[in-house]
């Protein structure tokens, strides 16, 4: 059921709210690394607000229509800001990271509404693809990337520590010659 969505950027007073709803998030994944086991990538999450000062990168917030805050995601317009080594040198290609959902506002539409908003700002910069990189945790949102057009890259892939992460592009190209 999707419901009524507003994405927009994040303002700084919702960095700390955003990045404790994206800990909580990933931190409740079946088979994903726990704060403990991978502290580093747990304090990226929580300081979600820090992205805001790369170069190219967007911080896009979901808000219910009450203005309740749902989910977000980090956009990535320059590639060279991307975070992931094997992904900095795609070119004319924008990224997606850390869309993480409230586990209440699942299966409503927001992350669908989260991704479509990166893919438009990638059309605008006429940018021909976009990536990303899920795990197998994510099963959700690996549906959802594949529903969206999304296509395995296998060429993306690497360990952040021992957990595989899988590598992802959607093709721009037919939507930029139309």
């Amino acid at each position: 059921m999707e419901t009524q969505v507003f994405v927009r950027d994040i303002k700084p007073e919702e960095f700390v709210a955003l990045g404790e709803l994206l800990v909580d998030v990933y931190s409740t994944l079946v088979n994903f690394p726990t704060p403990l086991e991978q502290p580093a990538y747990y304090e990226m999450l929580k300081g979600i607000g820090e992205f805001t000062k790369k170069p190219g990168a967007r911080v896009l917030v979901a808000l219910l229509a009450s203005g309740e805050l749902a989910g977000g995601v980090v956009y990535f317009g320059d590639m060279s800001q991307y975070g992931p080594a094997i992904a900095v040198d795609v070119k004319q290609a924008s990224g997606i990271r850390l869309l993480g959902v409230h586990p209440k506002c699942q299966n409503m539409g927001i992350g669908k509404a989260l991704a479509n908003a990166c893919i438009a700002a990638a059309r605008e910069q006429a940018h021909s693809e976009v990536v990303l990189h899920t795990t197998k945790a994510m099963h959700t949102a690996w549906g959802m990337y594949e529903r969206l057009g999304f296509a395995r890259s296998p060429d993306l892939d690497f360990l952040q520590g021992e957990l595989p992460v899988f590598g992802f592009r959607l093709s721009l190209r037919e939507t930029l010659r139309a």
